[in-house]
């Protein structure tokens, strides 16, 4: 694929919410007097995607309109292509200090004033619309189902107009070098000369199959972004900052520096499997990514969805639905016999031949202090992995 320039966002245009000194200052003064909705992680996650346009076209949490067109069509009410509702829950206690065009202040957890709201409309939370439809399942050990049960059973929609997306009480490390938004990756795209640009989206540490894949991709791009997702995510999952370093280090050793990047996305994990796919494959698209790689079970957890359901449904999209490329991808590990790395596409099955090894029994082995095989991880990422696992 060859193009003139970088992709256009989703929507056509970048949105940008986040209010000049002037207005923010402004926005500050006016918040002292508003109701206020305390934002729990995702939605302070949520806002941040919207406030840098890392969501665009959305400009705010969607109204009802949008909300049951995205569940039961995965579009916006306008037809735009766009897979999960972006929601601001609230309880009856908050619901009740509201008013449809008022404002309300949106604070985090920790007291920091974010953002003003416009309450375009409060309306029910339509949890039995919302869970089937995003999650294919209602079962409640599904972390993102759980999380939509715990929420409020109302919905406040309108635009928002940002203060700042990084709170006063910082929790952890932000990765500030890192939390480029998509105006800052398009411009460093243009620096380096990239016109195509494959990003890989994880959550977890890259391991020898991950490294193949976007080497593959890589191949038929200009450049790669590593692109980590450091939002919430569910308990048990490596954290971010351990990560980081995973990525830092084998960026370091196997890749070649002008050809790759590493930026962090702030979006929180839905566990939506097919419809999060096509979710962070627009965004990236809004990042200025022309191919997206989409693996094994994408953003799937336990065994809720089949294995390439993340992939066959951008087949439910018309051509022009969604601009970025999805690259489709095939489970690969290392192959004894062809002493490298394959997939079901480029070498036969042979019983034995593949290093594969449990997401359990490697956590075994790291706690053990020992090294999964190296053609299974990176030994540096491996001693990462070690120091972490031992406490």
């Amino acid at each position: 694929m060859s193009q003139k320039s970088l992709i256009d966002p989703h929507g056509g245009a970048l949105v940008n919410r986040i209010a000049d000194a002037g207005a923010a200052s402004r926005l500050s003064d006016e918040a002292a007097s508003l109701p206020v909705v305390t934002l729990s992680t995702k939605q302070a996650c949520d806002l941040e995607m919207i406030a840098i346009g890392a969501f665009s076209p959305l400009t705010g949490f969607v109204g009802q309109a949008d909300f049951k067109s995205i569940c039961e069509n995965m579009r916006l009410a306008n037809g735009t292509a766009w897979p999960i509702p972006i929601t601001l829950a609230v309880d009856d206690a908050v619901k009740g200090s509201l008013k449809v065009g008022g404002r309300a202040a949106l604070k985090h957890s920790d007291g920091t004033l974010m953002a003003v709201i416009d309450v375009q409309e409060i309306y029910a939370h339509d949890k039995d619309l919302e869970i089937p439809n995003v999650f294919r399942t209602t079962d409640e050990a599904h972390p993102g189902v759980k999380a939509v049960l715990d929420e409020g059973n109302w919905l406040v929609a309108g635009p928002i107009d940002v203060i700042t997306v990084t709170p006063e009480k910082q929790p952890g490390e932000q990765f500030t070098e890192h939390r480029l938004p998509p105006a800052k990756t398009r411009e460093a795209f243009e620096k380096h000369g990239w016109k195509t640009v494959a990003a890989f989206q994880t959550r977890n540490p890259i391991h020898r199959a991950h490294e193949y894949l976007t080497k593959c991709a890589l191949e038929i791009c200009d450049g790669l972004l590593i692109h980590p997702l450091v939002g919430e995510t569910k308990p048990g999952d490596i954290p971010a900052d351990v990560r980081m370093a995973c990525y830092k280090k084998l960026i370091e050793n196997y890749y070649v520096s002008d050809r790759t990047m590493l930026s962090v996305m702030p979006a929180a994990m839905r566990y939506a499997g097919p419809r999060e796919a096509v979710l962070h494959a627009l965004i990236r698209q809004n990042y200025g990514v022309s191919h997206f790689i989409v693996g094994r079970d994408h953003a799937g957890v336990g065994d809720y969805y089949g294995t390439y359901d993340a992939q066959a449904i951008f087949d439910d999209f018309n051509d022009g639905d969604i601009k970025i490329t999805p690259l489709k991808f095939e489970h690969a590990a290392y192959s004894k016999k062809a002493q490298g790395m394959v997939s079901g596409k480029t070498f036969p099955k042979l019983e034995g031949d593949q290093i594969f090894l449990s997401g359990t029994k490697v956590r075994e082995m790291l706690k053990a202090g020992q090294r999964p095989p190296q053609e299974f991880t990176r030994p540096e990422v491996a001693d990462i992995l070690i120091q972490w696992a031992k406490g």
